[in-house]
């Protein structure tokens, strides 16, 4: 299912921070404001949001799921979009929430929410137009593309900003396309299966010889870093929020 058509967006935007930056990546909630205020944009924080529905309506436990979704509607009902720095969140939005709530009296607000609902990378480039990031930043970058990433512009999207970069030098490495095994509750339920893919991810980046690794989504990030660590040879992670604001703080600093 491609992405939902949308127009222009406006500069009134409300953060969905996700689950997973305010349980770990605080900074990369943090750093997504910044962002976002750098390109013109006025962020709110509706306080009210909890989860996106998405590990329940990933486990197929539809049921426990339509409650949690029912209240994201409800949530951001007024915002004018909603973005979110995360493709997998951004997905259950755009689409997740589609298939939950087919059949139900939730399907027209799940559809008109998701005109309006954006993932970080594609809301700076496709809806706002920014293809060039100002600042300096030099590093050899890994990207890592989440598996929500696919069949969406998310990845694109956030390649062209990070290739952008001056300084930054986008390095290729083997087997890119795979996923690195979290899967959510697919590395509860099969630990050992996303052990080893999440070891060959690393093994693959590895051979790179770059300084970091870079992606949209934090499942993935916390999961090759948590594996690298337990491994002893621990890769650096950031979340491209993180990279985008480190960029322009580096101009801001010698302005």
């Amino acid at each position: 299912m491609s992405e939902p058509t949308r127009s222009q967006p406006p500069r009134q935007v409300s953060l969905m921070a996700t689950c997973l930056a305010d349980a770990f990546f605080d900074d990369v909630a943090v750093a997504t404001v910044l962002v976002l205020e750098h390109l013109g944009c006025q962020v709110s924080f509706p306080e009210a949001q909890t989860c996106c529905a998405q590990p329940a309506f990933n486990a197929g436990d539809w049921l426990a799921a339509r409650p949690v979704a029912r209240h994201t509607l409800s949530v951001f009902r007024d915002a004018a979009a909603v973005v979110a720095p995360s493709g997998s969140c951004a997905r259950m939005l755009s689409h997740g929430s589609l298939l939950l709530f087919e059949g139900e009296p939730d399907l027209a607000a799940a559809e008109e929410l998701a005109t309006r609902s954006w993932e970080l990378s594609d809301f700076i480039v496709n809806g706002l137009g920014v293809r060039k990031w100002p600042g300096r930043l030099s590093q050899r970058v890994l990207f890592h593309a989440s598996c929500h990433s696919r069949g969406t512009r998310y990845a694109t999207a956030a390649r062209t900003l990070l290739a952008s970069i001056a300084g930054l030098e986008l390095v290729e490495f083997r087997e890119a396309e795979q996923c690195c095994g979290f899967g959510g509750t697919f590395s509860v339920n099969f630990p050992g299966v996303s052990h080893e893919m999440g070891a060959l991810k690393l093994s693959h980046a590895s051979e790179a010889n770059a300084n970091v690794l870079v992606s949209a989504d934090m499942g993935c990030l916390m999961h090759l870093d948590g594996l690298g660590k337990r491994q002893g040879a621990p890769l650096r992670t950031r979340h491209l929020a993180q990279v985008l604001r480190d960029a322009l703080e580096g101009v801001e600093a010698t302005a």
